[in-house]
C-alpha cells in the first residue's frame, strides 16, 4: 500500500510504499482510510512537540479519520498511540475506539471537524459542570478549533459567547457563527465577567490576560474556570501569583490524560451526529494523500486540510 511516512522530527512525511497493516489483538480490524484530517495534534505528535509524542520512527502520522470497515460501513475512528496512523491507504483500528456513521455522510466533513470539535465539546461536557446560560470566553477563537468552540458553546446553551483573538477580520466573521461579542487581546478586560474561559493559545497572551480580566470583574468571588486546551502561543505561561489570590480563579486542563479515553469515546456519537447534521459549520479542504509533503508545510488558510486517497 501507499502511505505518508515520517523518518525524523525535522522533515515532512514522504509519500511512498509501506507494508500492509495486520491485526495483532482482539477488537482490531484492518480498514480502508477514506479521509484523515491534518490536525495540530497530528503535527505536534509527529514533530515531538506534543507531550504524548513517543519519538519512534518510521512513523505514519494521523490520529483519526473516516474509514470503511470490512462490512462496508463508514466509521469515525480514533487511534491510540501507534506507528501506523491514518495517513495511509489502510490502517488498523480498535473497533471500541470508533463509531459507525450515518448513511450518506461526507467523509471529508467528518474528518475535518471531529478532532477540533472534540476539544471544546469534551471540555464543556466532561471537565466542568457547564450550565446553560453561563458566559464563555474563547481565547484563540479565529483558529479552526476556536471557530467550532463558538458554535459548540452556543449549542450547549451558553448565554453569552465572547470570541477573542488577534485577527480583527477573522474575529468579525465569528458573529455569523453565534459569537455575541468579539474582542482583541488588548480589549480582554471587557470580557472580565465570564464564567468559563476556553484557552487555545496559552503562553504570554493567556498570562497577560489574567490580571486585567480578574481586576475588572464585578465580583471577584464569583467562580471563573479557565480551561487550558491548546498552546498555540507557547507551552509555558508566566502566570502571576496574584492571579490565584486576587480572585476565585481555577485553572484546569482538558486533553489526553486529564480526560479518560472512555469519556472521549462516549461523546463521539453525539458530536458526529451534530457534525453530520450540519449543526456545526465546517471549513475543509480535501488534498490528495500523495501531496502530503506540500500539505504538511502549507500556510494556514483557515480551512482544515483533509487527506484523501
Amino acid at each position: 500500500m501507499r502511505a505518508a511516512v515520517l523518518n525524523s522530527f525535522d522533515t515532512p512525511p514522504a509519500y511512498r510504499d509501506h507494508p500492509d497493516p495486520a491485526t495483532t489483538g482482539d477488537g482490531e480490524m484492518v480498514v480502508e482510510v477514506l479521509a484523515a484530517g491534518l490536525h495540530h495534534l497530528t503535527r505536534s505528535k509527529a514533530t515531538g512537540a506534543h507531550y504524548s509524542s513517543n519519538g519512534v520512527f518510521p512513523l505514519v502520522p494521523g490520529v483519526d479519520g473516516v474509514v470503511r470497515d470490512p462490512a462496508g460501513r463508514l466509521r469515525y475512528a480514533v487511534l491510540d498511540d501507534t506507528s501506523l496512523g491514518t495517513f495511509a491507504d489502510r490502517t488498523v483500528i480498535d473497533v471500541r475506539r470508533s463509531v459507525v456513521l450515518p448513511d450518506g455522510v461526507d467523509p471529508v466533513r467528518i474528518a475535518a471537524a471531529m478532532n477540533p470539535g472534540m476539544s471544546s465539546w469534551v471540555a464543556l461536557r466532561r471537565r466542568i459542570a457547564f450550565q446553560p446560560g453561563q458566559r464563555v470566553l474563547i481565547i484563540g477563537a479565529t483558529g479552526n478549533a476556536g471557530r467550532m468552540a463558538v458554535q459548540i458553546a452556543k449549542l450547549f446553551g451558553a448565554g453569552h459567547v465572547i470570541a477573542a483573538g488577534r485577527d480583527a477580520a477573522r474575529l468579525a466573521a465569528l458573529t455569523e457563527l453565534g459569537a455575541d461579542e468579539i474582542r482583541t487581546f488588548d480589549e480582554i478586560q471587557h470580557a472580565a465577567d465570564v464564567d468559563v474561559v476556553l484557552d487555545y493559545v496559552w503562553g504570554e497572551p493567556a498570562a497577560g490576560a489574567m490580571i486585567p480580566m480578574l481586576t475588572a470583574r464585578a465580583d471577584r468571588t464569583a467562580p471563573l474556570t479557565w480551561i487550558q486546551i491548546g498552546s498555540m502561543a507557547g507551552a509555558d505561561a508566566p502566570i502571576p501569583s496574584a492571579a490565584l489570590r486576587a480572585a476565585r480563579l481555577e485553572i484546569i486542563g482538558s486533553g489526553i490524560g486529564s480526560v479518560p479515553a472512555r469519556d472521549f469515546l462516549a461523546e463521539l456519537p453525539q458530536l458526529a451526529a451534530a457534525v453530520a447534521g450540519d449543526t456545526i459549520e465546517v471549513r475543509a479542504k480535501a488534498v490528495p494523500l500523495a501531496d502530503i509533503s506540500r500539505a504538511w508545510t502549507a500556510a494556514d488558510t483557515g480551512d482544515r486540510i483533509v487527506l484523501v486517497p
